[in-house]
């Protein structure tokens, strides 16, 4: 694999990632709003929410890193 492909890749699965997670909080912010809650509670949610932006800042951190050394 060569370095471009490296790259590439690299920055294929910081977006992936980033949009997922962004995915994610939208609906999780929805089921806490709406209360479905399922199994867990809205606290366990609101938990998840919480760790859910903690990860998005760190794979838009890892993003910004990507294309600043690219």
């Amino acid at each position: 694999m060569t370095q471009s492909q490296i790259e590439d890749r690299a920055r294929n699965k910081a977006f992936s990632q980033v949009t997922q997670l962004q995915l994610n909080i939208r609906r999780t912010k929805d089921d806490i709003k709406r209360g479905i809650t399922g199994n867990i509670t809205v606290e366990q949610l609101e938990m998840i929410l919480k760790s859910e932006k903690r990860e998005l800042k760190t794979w838009q951190y890892i993003s910004e890193l990507i294309e600043k050394n690219i």
